[in-house]
């Protein structure tokens, strides 16, 4: 039967149940990727795909004993999956049955990100009262996956206590980064790039410099206390913000991570690019 006949016989309904059935499909398979994100997973679907292009192309070579070796593995492969990240399977199910896989809970994560805001803002203060140096930076859409990899993982939940700790004197993890991913401390005592830009102020030492610097190659927001002054600082988009208030330093956090709209009152407009350090 030539191709061109198959779609004769085929009315409008046809054709629209076909157009939603593969939209549909392509929606499932963006949101179980969109589950497995961030997880052991992601190496797990690298690894069957070389699978796929080694069966593949060994077909095509007539290399029958390492094609029906990829063939077994395959067949194989799912029952070793679901053994091997039974804890993964068993979290997608749960979320499924919450109804959490095929709709986000605005709420939840708003919340999550207020919360992860009070913690950022209690710890960062109790710092600069007492001059102990820290550097966080907070992943957005740029990943960030790179300079976590260079740290030591946590998939912490944020508290205040946890970050303060985590940055005392003389500790395992204090010299270093710490990198938030989802709402999580991804990990700590990451190496950040260092800006090269010969217009940072020489009083700014390498967490000032660092923080600059993967503001200059990821839109994420790094928060620097100065171990010398106790200063708090942001950096955003190589741009760095200094000297910030606590009461400055909370709205900055809201204004970028909570989207707030600025009041249309002028007198309570609060913009912190008014604190734009010259370097």
């Amino acid at each position: 039967m030539p191709f061109s006949n198959y779609f004769a016989n085929f009315t409008f309904l046809d054709y629209l149940s076909n157009v939603l059935d593969i939209v549909l499909v392509w929606f499932v398979v963006y949101k179980l990727l969109m589950v497995i994100r961030g997880t052991k997973a992601v190496q797990l679907l690298k690894g069957i795909f070389v699978i796929v292009m080694i069966r593949s192309v060994s077909g095509l070579l007539g290399l029958n004993t390492l094609s029906w070796i990829m063939e077994q593995a395959l067949t194989w492969g799912f029952l070793a999956v679901i053994i091997i990240f039974q804890p993964e399977v068993r979290r997608a199910l749960e979320q499924l049955g919450r109804g959490r896989i095929f709709s986000r809970n605005v709420m939840q994560e708003d919340e999550e990100q207020r919360r992860m805001i009070e913690a950022l803002t209690k710890s960062v203060s109790y710092m600069a009262k007492r001059r102990i140096g820290a550097l966080i930076s907070i992943e957005k859409e740029t990943g960030m996956n790179d300079y976590i990899e260079t740290g030591i993982p946590m998939h912490s939940y944020i508290s205040s206590e946890l970050l303060i700790n985590i940055f005392i004197p003389n500790t395992p993890l204090h010299d270093g980064a710490v990198v938030i991913q989802k709402n999580q401390i991804a990990a700590a005592a990451c190496y950040l790039p260092l800006s090269e830009s010969p217009f940072i102020s020489k009083e700014l030492g390498t967490r000032h410099r660092a923080a600059l610097g993967v503001s200059e190659v990821t839109d994420s927001i790094t928060i620097v206390v100065s171990e010398e002054t106790g200063a708090v600082s942001v950096t955003k988009n190589g741009d760095l913000y200094r000297e910030l208030s606590s009461e400055e330093f909370k709205k900055l956090l809201e204004h970028e991570l909570l989207k707030v709209a600025e009041s249309d009152d002028s007198s309570n407009r609060w913009s912190w690019r008014g604190k734009k350090s010259d370097g």
